[in-house]
């Protein structure tokens, strides 16, 4: 039976995310429906994108995603189907989609919202459910919507570089704190060409040395390392990085407010 995914930012405290499993459920009832995650960030896109690429890529072929991320940020008068990579994703029209997948896909999809009053959230995710339902009965996504090229499109941040340094920015925090930066271990080795190096954070911190693991540096000690989704992650053992160095993850909202406040949302590595 087909593979369901959702990634949302709903969260769990109230009923909307388990009666939307209901809806699913009660269309095909031996739905394998998996949680990614309910607690994305509704502003922060690129933190989102970074969850859902980095276990998406772990799933089959065919495997349908349902990403829910700022579902309001636009008058919801249709959504998104994609396919990519043997699998599809179902999302809002806002840009969530090219920031997971860092490009625009070859076929997307526009699936129209038909409605005569205002709809509440878990009438919107019944139109989600509908589409769900005739993908895993095997309808192509030209029989559930029409073709669509006009859609919103947002884009990761690329880390920026001159000469002797490398900038990434921060694009997530974990619940132990570890911060990680949008720099992959490939363009961190193509930027460094066997030069040393020093990773630079906050107020003049350093850290010198790619470690393996956590287990090869000492309780209280920085670590700086390349973690599963192969992205730079600096981190303190045992500690709180994030909050000790006044460290946050970049989006537009703080970005503005960068010179007025007293954390960073940058990390740069200097090589010499």
């Amino acid at each position: 039976m087909a593979i369901v995914t959702l990634s949302t930012d709903i969260g769990t405290y109230d009923f909307i995310t388990g009666a939307f499993k209901g809806q699913l459920l009660s269309l095909h009832p031996a739905l394998q429906v998996v949680d990614i995650s309910h607690d994305l960030s509704s502003s922060n896109f690129a933190e989102a994108a970074y969850i859902c690429q980095n276990a998406f890529k772990h799933f089959p072929g065919e495997t349908i995603h349902i990403v829910i991320v700022n579902l309001f940020e636009f008058k919801p008068t249709h959504f998104l189907i994609a396919k990519y990579r043997s699998q599809y994703i179902l999302c809002p029209d806002n840009g969530i989609l090219t920031m997971i997948y860092k490009q625009k896909p070859a076929e997307v999809f526009k699936v129209n919202i038909s409605h005569q009053a205002p709809l509440n959230t878990l009438q919107y995710l019944s139109a989600f459910a509908a589409a769900t339902s005739k993908l895993v009965l095997g309808k192509y996504p030209l029989q559930i919507g029409e073709e669509f090229t006009n859609f919103t499109e947002r884009y990761p941040m690329r880390p920026s570089f001159g000469g002797n340094w490398l900038e990434g920015q921060i694009i997530f925090i974990d619940k132990f704190e570890n911060v990680v930066v949008n720099i992959s271990k490939e363009e961190f080795e193509e930027y460094r060409d066997g030069r040393n190096y020093k990773i630079s954070f906050g107020r003049n911190n350093i850290i010198d040395r790619i470690q393996e693991n956590y287990s090869t540096v000492a309780s209280e000690e920085f670590l700086a390392h390349f973690n599963s989704a192969g992205m730079l992650e600096l981190s303190v053992k045992n500690g709180n990085l994030a909050s000790l160095f006044g460290l946050q993850g970049y989006n537009e909202e703080n970005s503005s407010q960068k010179a007025r406040t007293w954390f960073y949302q940058s990390i740069r590595i200097f090589f010499e």
